[in-house]
């Protein structure tokens, strides 16, 4: 966003599977306008409990709204927003097509979208970083196969609440996001070394922390490193 949007105006985001806001929040004090969307009502309950602790020059920023973002249609006028985030949600939909094209209708022209998705490409290091190689032979597929199985169960694994996680690739991204008219403009590995093994990291702080986060900045940009990140981080732009 820093990089495609100076100047320092004020930017009209829709944060989609918003979560307990804290993207939001970061973004409202950043002087941007934005609405976020979750469907999960505990979820929503904390950001806006979150949101009631800012200070009402950021609370007039932001609205929280309980919806599902495949409505978005439904919701906003065609180019409403000049950035659509999609972080939490695109793993979560058994169909991302739709979602997307959803999300790209209101973007303005010449628009941000940023969506995170799993890695299905990268499916079996996972289970392999953590020594589980018969997941990670399965992730892999039959050694006859060109491609492997694409369940959501292999692709992505369980999530919170025991459902199957979906995965994509992004070859195949990158076709859909050219066909809702907001091509691929940039792509980046997210959570190489930190998220590989899907456990929790140890909390560090102070220069610890900053070598980490410039490890995988730098990682996350650079092939063949960012092919077999766990997450990516896929931005397109409306033409």
């Amino acid at each position: 966003m820093a990089a495609r949007f100076t100047g320092g105006r004020q930017l009209r985001v829709l944060d989609v599977g918003a979560a307990r806001g804290s993207q939001a929040l970061r973004l409202a004090r950043a002087g941007h306008k934005v609405t976020g969307v979750e469907s999960d009502s505990a979820l929503l309950s904390a950001a806006r409990s979150a949101l009631a602790a800012e200070p009402e020059d950021i609370r007039r920023r932001v609205r929280l709204l309980e919806e599902d973002g495949r409505e978005t249609g439904a919701h906003f006028l065609p180019g409403t927003f000049d950035v659509v985030l999609c972080h939490d949600a695109l793993m979560h939909v058994a169909e991302p097509d739709p979602l997307l094209a959803g999300l790209a209708r209101v973007l303005a022209t010449g628009g941000l979208l940023s969506i995170l998705i799993r890695n299905a490409d990268a499916r079996a290091m996972g289970p392999a970083a953590a020594g589980d190689w018969t997941a990670a032979l399965a992730a892999l597929g039959p050694p006859e196969a060109a491609e492997a199985p694409e369940t959501p169960e292999l692709q992505g694994g369980a999530g919170p609440r025991g459902r199957p996680l979906r995965a994509d690739r992004p070859a195949t991204l990158r076709t859909t996001l050219s066909g809702i008219g907001a091509p691929l403009h940039a792509w980046y590995g997210v959570g190489l070394f930190t998220e590989v093994t899907g456990k929790a990291v140890p909390p560090v702080a102070g220069a610890e922390f900053e070598r980490i986060m410039a490890a995988e900045e730098r990682a996350g940009r650079a092939d063949p490193y960012r092919a077999v990140a766990p997450l990516l981080h896929l931005c397109g732009v409306r033409d």
